[in-house]
């Protein structure tokens, strides 16, 4: 895209001058594409598992110029970490299929994307080109996952060095514990079953029966199954069948319904059950980005949400993605990660050795002290929200934005998220008075991970 800006970009990053919005830099091409008066449709129908598809359109020139391929293949990268899906359907201009093709091929552009998205869908990731009228109708998820609180239930929530554990009835629980692990050094996923199992049989000893168990974990989950997680970092290939069917060996023990989904979509659920409200998007900033989304009906979607590699920043200079290699991706602008990259420019020095936990730590410590180096490193993380809040609000349907993680912890979490409220009154009016933005407060504390999970299956009526 060139470099300029139809319409001048009204606040920049103080610490990132050469930041380009996507919100922004999309604007300004539809509006300069509307502008010539020789458009054409586009559509994407992104294809995921057993059949279910998001469809999006746009308009694009009709004879499909640099700018065109560029917003075409980074609005397709977007809904593929957004939505997710092994079949993209192209329906337009021949020279933009083409394009998407060679960049979504092994060993093209984006190599990285098409590897894992074959690991999540366990397919070949494909490229349809056809005409946009071509392009598969819509086809979401309709089953509601979450918010049934009748009966006696098991929640759990699986992390990194511990789980958590929570027995429920009737939507109070009445047991919660943690469990220490260590799931990510263990090569036998008997390992990782027998633990998760001890402590179920904990919370199941505090009821006095068990109706259903849901769960939480990192990592993709596809109809019950883990195809991409690093609690299984450490189990070898040909036993990786082994530790994706782990909630589906569990459903066979105990002879309830099982339902487990990605850790970002159960915060969003666990915020949504605090505030009694639906149409939630969360945003988590710890060592990545991480996401979840509850639709306005309440339900969640099914849809990837892995915001960590999807595009905010068109700055072609963007630092890339050590994972993906790619530049301008989320993980490098809310997380941990962000503020390493930030350090530079905002003047502050700490030793090469000291890991990005620590990092932060310092920083918002200098943030309590009211180091302005620091607060510029968290307004500049904060305009960074507020844009893309924007573009979000482009592909999801919400009304409230849920933001945490251990980079919201202290002062800095306020300057950031003051920050990206200034930004959506003065460029994006109309979102500020529609989206409200909500950070963890003791009463959502009180509705955690565990006991959100544990409301993620439905109880068969017939019993079991």
């Amino acid at each position: 895209m060139k470099s300029e800006e139809s319409r001048a970009q009204s606040i920049r990053p103080p610490l990132d001058q050469f930041f380009r919005p996507v919100a922004l830099t999309n604007r300004d091409y539809l509006e300069a594409a509307k502008r010539s008066g020789k458009t054409v449709r586009l559509a994407i129908g992104m294809e995921r598992e057993d059949g279910h598809l998001s469809r999006y359109e746009t308009p694009v020139l009709d004879e499909p110029d640099d700018r065109t391929l560029y917003y075409a293949e980074r609005l397709v990268k977007f809904l593929l970490w957004a939505w997710g899906g092994w079949k993209i359907h192209i329906g337009g201009p021949r020279t933009i299929g083409e394009h998407i093709r060679g960049c979504y091929a092994p060993g093209g552009a984006r190599a990285f994307d098409v590897e894992l998205m074959s690991r999540v869908y366990e397919r070949a990731v494909e490229v349809a080109m056809v005409e946009a009228d071509d392009v598969p109708a819509e086809r979401e998820a309709t089953s509601a996952k979450g918010g049934h609180l009748d009966g006696c239930r098991i929640g759990f929530d699986l992390g990194a060095s511990d789980y958590k554990v929570a027995a429920v009835k009737d939507g109070t629980p009445v047991f919660s514990a943690e469990f220490a692990w260590n799931p990510k050094d263990q090569a036998d996923p008997g390992y990782h079953f027998t633990k998760l199992n001890e402590g179920i049989a904990k919370a199941a000893g505090y009821l006095p029966k068990v109706d259903a168990i849901g769960g939480s974990t990192a990592g993709v989950v596809v109809d019950n199954q883990i195809r991409v997680a690093s609690l299984f970092r450490s189990v070898p290939v040909e036993r990786f069948g082994e530790a994706k069917n782990i909630f589906r060996r569990l459903e066979q023990e105990w002879d309830v319904p099982v339902e487990v989904a990605n850790d970002g979509d159960v915060t969003a659920l666990a915020g949504a059950l605090s505030l009694g409200v639906k149409g939630v998007l969360g945003i988590a900033m710890g060592s990545s980005q991480a996401a979840g989304y509850l639709d306005p009906r309440g339900r969640m979607t099914g849809w990837l949400n892995e915001l960590a590699f999807a595009p905010v920043d068109y700055n072609p200079q963007a630092a890339p993605d050590e994972w993906s290699g790619d530049r301008g991706v989320g993980a490098l602008y809310f997380s941990q990660q962000a503020v390493h990259k930030l350090l530079p420019a905002a003047g502050i020095e700490l030793p090469y050795d000291m890991g990005l936990p620590e990092q932060l730590k310092e920083v918002q410590t200098l943030a309590t002290k009211g180091d302005r180096r620091s607060a510029a490193i968290y307004e500049t993380m904060g305009v960074y929200l507020g844009y893309a809040i924007a573009q979000y609000d482009e592909f999801y349907d919400f009304e409230h934005l849920l933001v945490l993680g251990r980079v919201m912890t202290g002062e800095g979490g306020s300057i950031l998220l003051a920050k990206a409220g200034e930004v959506l009154r003065q460029e994006f009016p109309g979102l500020a008075e529609r989206v409200q933005l909500h950070v963890p407060d003791e009463k959502s504390r009180r509705v955690g991970q565990a006991v959100a999970a544990a409301s993620l299956p439905a109880i068969s009526r017939q019993g079991r």
